[in-house]
Parts: C-alpha cells; sequence; structure tokens
C-alpha cells in the first residue's frame, strides 16, 4: 500500500451528493451505474492483486469510487472516462478524499474504445467498471493497443462474463471467448449483487480476471483468425463446412482447408479453441506455410 491511511472511500450518500452537486444524472445510453459500496471497491482492489509498482489503467472512472481505492495501492492510475463533467470532477474529489494520492493521478477525457496514446508511465494493469454495450470491445482495443498491459480485472454484465471466460463446446462460447483468448487467459473471480452499485441495474454482475499470454503460432495474421473466427459463429448451428463456404469460397473448399489443418468438416465452431482457429486460417486461402510467432 502506497499510504498507510485508507482514502475516505464514497458511500451510497456521498455518491448521491456528488453526483446532486455536479447534476449528474446516470444515463443508460453511457451504461453509468456508480459502485456505491466501499466493501466491494475493497473487494475488487484486493482481487487485482495489484502492488506499488502497477500502473493502473482505469476504464469508466464515473464520480471516483474506484478511483479512490486503486490509489491507496498503485503506484499511480490513468483514468479514461468519456463524460467530460465527470472527467473533470475526479481530480478535485480524489483531491479532498485522499490529498496525499492527488498527484498520482491522470485523467483522461477520451472513449477508451478508440484511446491509444495515454501520458505518463505505460499501465501494467487493467481495472474497470464496464457497461453491458461496450465491455468486449473495451477489453479487446486495450489489450491489442497497449501491450504492458499484463493483467486485468473487469467488472462486467454477469452474461459478457459468461461469454468471455467460456471454454470451448459449452453454450456460451462464442467469438468474445475466442478473440479475448487469442490475447489473456480469462476467467471468473466472483459476483457482484446488484445493489452495490447505484442506480441499481436490472442485471446480475461478476469480475472476470484476465492474464495476458503470448499469442498462438501461426503465420496468419490476428485480422484474418478473426474475420475466420466471425465466420464461423454468424451460423453457429451450422458444421463449419457449411458455416465457412463464404471465407473459403465454396463448401469443398472449406472443407479441404478443415482436413488440411486437422479438423473435422462435420464439427461446429463452438468446437475450436483459438489456436485451432490459427490452424485453420493458415490452412485456408492465401495460406504462407511456415509456421512463426505471430506478434499482432
Amino acid at each position: 500500500m502506497i499510504s498507510g491511511d485508507e482514502p475516505a472511500l464514497l458511500g451510497p450518500g456521498d455518491v448521491r451528493a456528488l453526483a446532486a452537486s455536479l447534476d449528474v444524472r446516470p444515463t443508460k445510453r453511457l451504461g453509468q451505474n456508480f459502485v456505491v459500496d466501499p466493501n466491494t471497491v475493497r473487494r475488487v482492489v484486493r482481487t487485482a492483486d495489484l502492488t506499488d509498482a502497477d500502473v493502473v489503467l482505469e476504464v469508466g472512472s464515473g464520480l471516483g469510487s474506484l478511483t479512490l481505492g486503486l490509489l491507496a495501492v498503485a503506484r499511480s492510475v490513468v483514468a479514461v472516462e468519456v463524460d467530460p463533467m465527470l472527467a473533470a470532477a475526479l481530480p478535485s474529489t480524489v483531491a479532498a478524499r485522499a490529498p496525499a494520492a492527488a498527484a498520482r493521478l491522470t485523467v483522461v477525457t477520451a472513449d477508451a474504445v478508440t484511446v491509444t496514446d495515454l501520458p505518463g508511465p505505460a499501465p501494467t494493469a487493467l481495472v474497470a467498471n464496464l457497461p453491458y454495450n461496450v465491455a468486449v470491445p473495451v477489453v479487446l482495443h486495450l489489450l491489442e493497443t497497449i501491450p504492458t498491459i499484463r493483467r486485468g480485472l473487469v467488472m462486467v454484465q454477469a452474461e459478457v462474463a459468461d461469454r468471455i471466460t467460456a471454454p470451448p463446446g459449452s453454450r456460451t462460447y462464442g467469438v468474445p471467448s475466442v478473440k479475448v483468448a487469442w490475447w489473456a487467459r480469462a476467467t471468473r473471480a466472483g459476483n457482484v449483487p446488484r445493489p452495490v452499485f447505484w442506480p441499481v441495474p436490472n442485471v446480475d454482475s461478476a469480475l472476470v480476471r484476465l492474464e495476458r499470454h503470448d499469442p498462438p503460432v501461426t503465420t496468419a495474421p490476428r485480422a484474418e483468425v478473426f474475420r475466420l473466427v466471425d465466420a464461423a459463429f454468424a451460423q453457429r448451428r451450422k458444421s463449419l463446412r457449411a458455416a465457412l463456404a463464404g471465407w473459403a469460397g465454396s463448401p469443398a473448399a472449406a472443407e479441404r482447408a478443415l482436413v488440411a489443418a486437422g479438423i473435422d468438416p462435420r464439427q461446429r465452431g463452438e468446437a475450436l479453441d483459438v489456436a485451432a482457429f490459427a490452424r485453420l486460417a493458415e490452412a485456408g486461402p492465401g495460406s504462407s506455410g511456415l509456421a512463426v510467432r505471430s506478434t499482432s
């Protein structure tokens, strides 16, 4: 822990009072459900397993509930917030409640799904409370564009958590499962009850832990592997031979590529892990041959 004293975390009354002072009304469009329970903040920070060497990228800092907890343990926090009013108010909130940590906070007003350049030291960890509609695009974008992020903990809708962490062969396994697996190992790290948020959402939430690993060994560009994944799950009830006819040029060409990759053409996309999709992309139209480790 950076400082011996815990910052004054925000409780339900604090969050509502702060929102009222800023004339902020949580909007569904931005997926704004603010954490109002200090024990949940402590739990998230503890589960994120941060050290005083970590530079944390926080997405969706909102009114600062989680930001205050992160600043208590991390070297510094870069908070990315899309709402200009919330972004402008965050430094004042931190200065009032954790003055010793104020200099270690950097606020960036931006959409996390498009941000590429961040000020200061490169982030080593991602911690975020992500809205349903942008959770997967944000995670994929940040893992791709900020390779220094080695691990993360994201709070997402439980259904999204199921999809991100699903193993091959499961009912919820699909495009998010495969694409996240290209970059990182994703596991469930616990459930989050609805009443810890304001407004209280109509869905359950969960924590997902991310641990970066090397991408599959393949000559195929990542973009081509991802295009193949999209094609395989666009018609997930069909066999791969049929579902990939458009990708390969014909059902027969799809079958040849599948056989060359050691995959049963009668299988469906949900049976393949990310390494199998990479092998298949190599064996498909325009494949190059020799395997090397992908760096994209």
